[in-house]
């Protein structure tokens, strides 16, 4: 059987154009889906927080963790009457404490993510979510930790130029006097 050079050449470079598009996209939003972790407001806040200590322990009155619960609970209440609650989530330690509902549709899913202030019952932020997907998760390197948000923004930037000066390659190799399919796939 003869190695034939020209015909593993020619299926590279199809393979290569398709698969060019892929990593393009892949990279690119990659990249920009580690960087937007990474770099985020809730990534801010979970930096900024983590060395210091949280008021409330153990051994506290279950008030310290039950008023403020039961004051977003409240809040949330007057902005979505009998709105199904998916999940809370309280933060006490930082400047402002709070606490995160997670509402549901009434016949399942997702729907708003409340954010309310824990000592006064403020409503500070109100917009919809949908839990991140683990694939999601996966594909930025969060599943990782920082160093795998930071591997995922420095691939996601490789695949991007890698995609990029493959372009360039296959059109400086192009042959322009070629017509039809044989112009791309020549």
């Amino acid at each position: 059987m003869e190695f034939n050079t020209r015909f593993f050449r020619q299926w590279h470079r199809w393979i290569g154009w398709v698969a060019a598009l892929f990593l393009l996209w892949a990279g690119g939003t990659g990249t920009i889906v580690a960087a937007t972790e990474f770099f985020g407001e809730d990534e801010a806040l979970r930096e900024a927080n983590r060395e210091l200590v949280s008021p409330v322990r153990t051994a506290s009155p279950v008030g310290a963790f039950g008023d403020p619960v039961a004051r977003a609970l409240a809040t949330v209440r007057a902005t979505a009457p009998d709105a199904p609650v998916d999940k809370i989530e309280v933060q006490f330690k930082g400047a402002r404490p709070t606490v995160t509902v997670f509402t549901g549709k009434p016949k399942g899913g997702e729907d708003r993510k409340l954010v309310i202030d824990a000592t006064t019952g403020q409503l500070l932020q109100n917009e919809e979510y949908a839990d991140k997907p683990f694939l999601t998760r996966l594909h930025s390197g969060e599943a990782f930790g920082d160093g795998g948000l930071v591997f995922g923004m420095l691939w996601g930037l490789a695949l991007v130029l890698i995609s990029a000066s493959g372009i360039v390659i296959y059109w400086r190799m192009r042959r322009p006097h070629l017509t039809g399919v044989k112009k791309v796939f020549w």
